[in-house]
């Protein structure tokens, strides 16, 4: 098992069967973190530095219980209190950090784009956890897992990716995924939060929920990133949850079979119905938070190895 790259960067740049590499081996870390002992030595020796530039709960628990559960030693930077707020640049941090040998970065930033500027400027790998609007890989890959091991395969599926698409990098890295996985897929939201480029995406386009949900397999929910929101977008909250709130009327027009996955954090009564994201017949967003974990294990542990296989050819080379 092995992928061509050094970083994990986003899912343009995967290949079909390399995604196929990381979701077979993060179901066997599924398998590892289901027993009463969880633990690896694929990063043992490792040195894994977590640096998260905007906040985020589950994104950086699970990568940290990932690489701890590998072996690693893991180190989280608060970049809120760090000399970035003193006006160092990301390029001087990245040179910093590159000094102390880390093998593993794992960076969220809140700008596009960033996190390919620090992995031109460090020796080590690097995974992006989220770079503004542009991708969120791991998630991608977790939604990926969910839906394999829910469906039993990941192509030929209809799924609705519902909400905030314009601002949403998760969506951008799903749509990315599931159309090289030769699925289809529907891009359901308010003309007003579809992405400029909606057109050259290669998918299907609705504003209405009922004719967006009609048949698929998957729903896909969204939360409105109002962080990332300069103006108004929609109406009122009130208003968007009436036209484009999941709840048991418009998830009738999906099949019976139909699973609801969010990548979280949840607005109950805004983007979802709660009854519909507690629903264990259908909601799978706690299977995706287990998924998560095992995919990101599994990313790390591929990366590693590549880092490996770097040094032995080092080695052969000055032998």
């Amino acid at each position: 098992m092995t992928i061509r790259a050094k970083h994990l960067l986003g899912i343009e740049n995967l290949a079909p069967d390399e995604i196929t590499t990381i979701l077979d081996l993060a179901d066997q870390y599924v398998d590892l973190n289901r027993r009463q002992v969880k633990h690896s030595d694929a990063l043992a020796g490792l040195t894994q530095i977590n640096m998260f530039f905007e906040n985020s709960t589950r994104t950086q628990a699970s990568f940290e219980i990932a690489g701890k559960r590998l072996g690693a030693d893991v180190m989280n930077m608060a970049m809120q209190a760090s000399s970035i707020k003193k006006g160092e640049t990301l390029i001087d941090t990245a040179l910093t950090l590159n000094a102390m040998h880390p093998d593993i970065l794992v960076v969220r930033h809140p700008h596009s784009g960033a996190v390919n500027l620090l992995a031109s400027k460090v020796n080590c790998a690097v995974l992006n956890a989220g770079d503004g609007k542009h991708e969120h890989p791991t998630q991608a890959l977790l939604d990926a897992l969910t839906i394999r091991r829910k469906k039993g395969r990941l192509h030929r599926l209809s799924v609705a990716i519902c909400g905030d698409i314009a601002h949403s990098r998760v969506a951008r890295s799903n749509i990315l995924l599931l159309g090289k996985m030769e699925n289809r897929v529907r891009l359901v939201g308010p003309p007003t939060l579809m992405p400029s480029e909606v057109k050259e995406l290669g998918v299907e386009v609705y504003d209405d929920m009922r004719e967006g949900l009609k048949d698929v397999d998957v729903v896909m929910m969204l939360r409105l990133q109002r962080e990332r929101m300069d103006g108004g977008f929609i109406p009122s909250e009130r208003e968007y949850y009436h036209r484009y709130g999941l709840d048991a009327e418009k998830l009738s027009y999906a099949k019976d079979d139909a699973i609801v996955m969010h990548p979280g954090p949840m607005n109950r009564g805004v983007e979802i119905d709660g009854t519909i994201a507690d629903d264990i017949n259908r909601s799978v967003i706690q299977e995706q938070v287990e998924m998560g974990v095992a995919v990101r294990m599994a990313a790390m542990d591929l990366l590693a190895r590549n880092l490996k296989t770097g040094s032995e050819d080092e080695q052969a080379v000055y032998a």
